[in-house]
């Protein structure tokens, strides 16, 4: 399916309840969606099986939600397709097309491997940019010719909260291309991302996409800051 299919499939099919992710913290679910003959898995993260934090307000669903739009804005495939739904079983989250073809390999697993170092640098800058509090190794997947970014859901908070394991790329120069892309998205900003995001956490993305302008250059872990650089644990 293309992407559009598979949103509008996600968007409008029935959804029916397979069954709770086991590795997730948050009550995940896989479930099944289904519009006429077509039938898609996806995971489904509702608001009601949510852990509160500290940290971030409720509805993480909806960081989901906009990690998936603000990849799209920036010509970017690194998440899977991910909608919002307000009729879902359990009430409002996001449902997110499901990688059944995933291997059982992960960011350290394929770290080495040349063939995937563009795509590693495009998800270094997307993980900068959306302030992923949370990139463990497991939320790279791999489902056999490409990767994919999952679990985006502790993204966007206003405090700089990067904690990450990709930190191999530090110090690469930021490619003509990039500088082009971070150049026109600080000119035009992110205004659809205020659907699911306040105005200071979508003015922060901006920010950051200046400051990695200026910077010219994926940056090295502060390792002197409040908040640790790596997540835990690491996979």
């Amino acid at each position: 399916m293309t992407r559009d299919e598979q949103v509008a499939l996600l968007a409008q099919g029935e959804i029916t309840v397979e069954g709770r992710i086991q590795a997730s913290s948050n009550q995940a679910l896989l479930v099944s969606v289904v519009h006429g003959e077509t039938q898609m898995l996806a995971c489904y993260k509702a608001e009601a099986g949510e852990r509160l934090l500290w940290d971030f307000e409720e509805g993480l669903w909806r960081r989901e939600v906009a990690a998936y739009e603000l990849a799209t804005l920036l010509d970017l495939d690194l998440v899977p397709v991910t909608i919002a739904r307000e009729d879902a079983p359990f009430g409002p989250g996001s449902l997110q097309r499901w990688i059944d073809e995933a291997t059982d390999d992960h960011y350290f697993t394929l770290r080495e491997q040349p063939e995937f170092t563009d795509w590693f640098i495009d998800l270094c800058i997307f993980d900068i940019l959306a302030n992923n509090a949370d990139r463990k190794g497991g939320h790279v997947l791999f489902d056999g010719s490409r990767c994919w970014a999952i679990d985006n859901g502790l993204c966007f908070n206003e405090e700089d909260k990067l904690r990450t394991v990709i930190w191999d790329f530090t110090g690469t120069p930021l490619s003509e291309r990039w500088r082009e892309r971070l150049a026109k998205f600080s000119s035009t900003g992110a205004p659809s991302l205020l659907k699911w995001l306040n105005h200071d956490e979508v003015e922060a993305i901006v920010r950051r996409a200046n400051w990695l302008l200026d910077l010219g250059e994926l940056p090295e872990p502060d390792e002197e800051a409040d908040w640790p650089p790596y997540p835990w644990p690491l996979v």
